[in-house]
């Protein structure tokens, strides 16, 4: 009885163990089927991972924190305030500068009046030469009618004399006038040179205060285009140095892409253009949709810190990995819950 009983056991057990070894086997094939269609059909890789752009936001000017106006992952939009320095010191080199600005302007005024007066004294100066000029013929006309009186004895020396020397007076007097009309002009060409000086000051001294304008509004740090805040590592009444990152920020607006490394034997048939099957790990079930941005123009190792040198005499051969940048469409459902660094699996279809 109990050899029938223990019979009956066995051969349920076996048939159990019979039904689940088929189980596992229509499973083992259906996988083992739907595995080599895949390898048949695709390219596949899982070194690959979510790219965005993330730019460092630095400090154009040196200065004391003043005020931090977003925290750790938030998201702002461009032209977002993230961060004031203390502006006093600008502020003052600021009115500074407009002062002088201001200084040089009036100058020109005192300029163009000095060179109103210049030009009035070499009018002054020409009509001293017309009158000096008449007054040294109206003597030379008298010294001649003299000279002939004298040489027909008609007048003495001592009138000639006279004469002569009212004479050398005239022309020294027709002469001075002559250089002192020079001088006039002169001095008006140096006064005008002096102008064109002072327009370049001018000019020096707009650009300085134009600089210190932007060095006051370089105190005002905002967004630079819509994205999201990295972590915080600044605080108040720090002091930051010009050129220093006090954050990082995610581009939101330049899309987001994959970066994925194929080998080399995989690479044969892609071609740029070509559309791409994207899984991320963080969202298993959901696929994206994206499309073969470029192909890397070397390895991965080569652009490396010390790219191998495969002649120092241990080389052994691996498949290399070539990078293929996969951009995503800004467009698709659920594309903004991706992070850079989110690890994917990239999916190409093979071309024949």
């Amino acid at each position: 009885m109990n050899t029938q009983k223990q019979s009956k056991a066995d051969k349920i057990i076996s048939r159990i163990t019979t039904i689940i070894a088929l189980i596992v086997l229509v499973v083992l094939m259906i996988w083992g089927g739907k595995t080599l269609f895949g390898y048949m059909k695709y390219e596949e890789t899982n070194d690959a991972q979510v790219d965005e752009y993330i730019n460092p936001v630095t400090a154009r000017v040196s200065g004391y924190i003043k005020t931090v106006k977003f925290e750790e992952n938030q998201e702002v939009k461009k032209g977002d305030t993230l961060v004031l320095i203390d502006d006093d010191d600008y502020t003052v080199q600021q009115d500074e500068a407009s002062a002088s600005l201001l200084n040089a302007k009036a100058q020109v005024s005192v300029q163009q009046s000095n060179i109103k007066t210049a030009q009035s004294t070499a009018l002054v100066a020409e009509a001293k030469i017309a009158a000096a000029k008449a007054k040294l013929w109206k003597q030379q006309t008298e010294y001649n009618r003299y000279k002939k009186l004298f040489d027909a004895e008609s007048a003495t020396r001592q009138q000639l004399e006279t004469i002569e020397s009212l004479l050398q007076v005239a022309q020294a007097e027709y002469q001075a006038a002559k250089e002192d009309y020079v001088a006039a002009i002169s001095r008006t060409n140096d006064i005008k040179v002096q102008s064109n000086v002072l327009e370049s000051e001018i000019k020096r001294r707009e650009a300085v205060v134009k600089r210190n304008n932007l060095n006051t509004s370089y105190t005002v740090i905002v967004a630079p285009y819509d994205g999201k805040m990295g972590r915080r590592t600044i605080q108040v009444g720090q002091l930051v140095q010009t050129g220093q990152t006090i954050a990082y920020l995610v581009d939101r607006s330049a899309g987001k892409w994959v970066m994925a490394n194929f080998k080399e034997t995989q690479i044969a048939k892609m071609h740029v253009g070509e559309k791409v099957n994207v899984e991320v790990d963080a969202f298993p079930g959901q696929s994206f949709t994206g499309e073969i941005e470029s192909l890397s123009g070397a390895t991965g190792s080569r652009f490396s810190l010390l790219p191998p040198d495969n002649s120092t005499g241990n080389f052994v051969k691996i498949a290399q990995r070539i990078p293929v940048r996969i951009r995503l469409d800004k467009q698709e459902k659920g594309i903004d819950a991706l992070s850079a660094g989110m690890s994917a699996v990239v999916k190409v279809k093979k071309n024949d």
